[in-house]
């Protein structure tokens, strides 16, 4: 199992192209922890943002009548991807790992992918 801060720590180092990375509690909006960004993406405003995509996303499900469960987002720009991935996981119900990608320079399924595998190990 994996802290917040050794699962950025991954995510920055074996996702080709990754931007900035955050884990995100989606009931309060806050970043448990954040890295990579910069003064054009501050990741604190960008977790509070994806949040309610979320909730969005799940009132709709739910309007629908669907039962599934997200596994991810993708926000596709014209620069970058933004991948969002709820952690299922016992101790990760209720957050998001949030990455964003340099489009030019990433593998959007090698990067969901790695992010899959950081879900899985993260451990809050």
């Amino acid at each position: 199992m994996a802290s917040v801060e050794v699962s950025l720590k991954d995510i920055m180092t074996s996702v080709e192209g990754a931007l900035g990375a955050a884990v995100v509690d989606y009931s309060s909006g806050m970043a448990l922890g954040t890295m990579g960004g910069g003064k054009d993406l501050d990741l604190t405003v960008a977790a509070a943002g994806n949040t309610d995509v979320i909730r969005a996303k799940v009132r709709t499900m739910e309007l629908l009548g669907l039962t599934g469960q997200i596994e991810d987002i993708l926000i596709t720009l014209e620069s970058q991807y933004h991948l969002i991935r709820l952690v299922t996981g016992r101790s990760g119900n209720g957050l998001f790992l949030y990455l964003v990608l340099d489009k030019s320079r990433s593998n959007l399924a090698m990067a969901r992918h790695q992010l899959k595998r950081v879900e899985e190990q993260l451990e809050v």
